[in-house]
């Protein structure tokens, strides 16, 4: 597994987004608990030390703490005795109420949401803290104010972003300083307009997190052609489609660790092998253009 910088720690350049073990299908259904830990612990087999979770990530039914936490306690379940150089990225600012995600970005939430988080995830410190989404009746700067507090009191060792825009990137970096390491957004084939928002980490040396990296890829061939040239090469590489969107991402620029979605062991081990398959000059062009 090769690797990337996040902040002062290597990770590895293909992450595990751990969202679809806590959310319930197109089927209505939900992983089973060893289905889970197997997919988890597949993509470590491979290499993977970057797992990305949130507190709200739960079925709508979730009894525990106001619904919050499915995600992280089972992430950290499968994690025990095998914790060592995995870096746990969570999230706080999304309450749940049902099938309901509202944004919180209230200093006294983040405040409440971290105790949470901390004790699910059975740490005292947490590797990775994002800021979920921004809360249009909150400014910014009172929101990332409170992950600098609790990045000043020990309680997370790095803060993240998701879901800001330029601005907000830069309004942040002024905040944190070097306390911040991250920005998740989206970022596919068919969602491309986070283009700035990449520019922008590059330029400070943030790493970017795309979420739902493989939006579209499931039917690439069949989308038209500005998706059907990942069809076409996945079978020129004898490769899947999802791995020639990762590889393009890989590709794309050094300050990328794609973080794609998996609720089954091969989904999990077919994105981390994606690392190895290294694209053409006119083939990445050929997808970039």
């Amino acid at each position: 597994m090769e690797t990337r910088k996040l902040g002062d720690v290597e990770v590895s350049a293909i992450g595990l987004g751990a969202m679809q073990l806590s959310t319930r299908g197109a089927d209505g259904t939900l992983p089973d608990r060893d289905r889970a830990f197997a997919t988890v612990h597949e993509a470590l087999d491979r290499g993977v030390t970057l797992i990305d979770v949130a507190d709200c990530y739960a079925p709508n039914n979730h009894p525990k703490d106001n619904g919050l936490g499915h995600n992280e306690e089972l992430v950290a379940d499968a994690l025990r005795g095998r914790s060592e150089d995995v870096i746990v990225a969570t999230k706080g600012g999304i309450r749940r109420r049902g099938g309901e995600w509202p944004v919180d970005g209230r200093p006294e939430w983040i405040r409440e949401a971290v105790e949470g988080s901390l004790r699910r995830l059975g740490v005292d410190v947490i590797d990775l803290y994002q800021s979920h989404r921004p809360d249009p009746t909150v400014p910014y700067a009172e929101t990332i104010g409170a992950f600098k507090e609790l990045y000043d009191a020990g309680k997370v060792q790095r803060v993240g972003l998701s879901n800001a825009n330029p601005a907000m990137i830069h309004e942040a970096h002024g905040i944190l300083g070097d306390a911040l390491v991250s920005v998740q957004n989206q970022f596919s084939p068919s969602f491309r307009s986070s283009e700035p928002e990449l520019e922008v980490c590059e330029e400070l040396g943030l790493a970017f997190l795309p979420w739902e990296p493989l939006g579209g890829m499931r039917h690439a061939a069949d989308l038209g052609s500005d998706f059907a040239a990942f069809g076409e090469l996945a079978a020129k590489y004898d490769a899947s489609p999802q791995q020639v969107c990762l590889a393009w991402m890989l590709a794309k620029s050094p300050s990328i660790i794609p973080i794609p979605g998996a609720s089954r062991p091969a989904s999990a081990a077919g994105s981390a092998d994606a690392v190895h398959l290294k694209l053409e000059p006119e083939d990445f062009a050929r997808l970039d253009g």
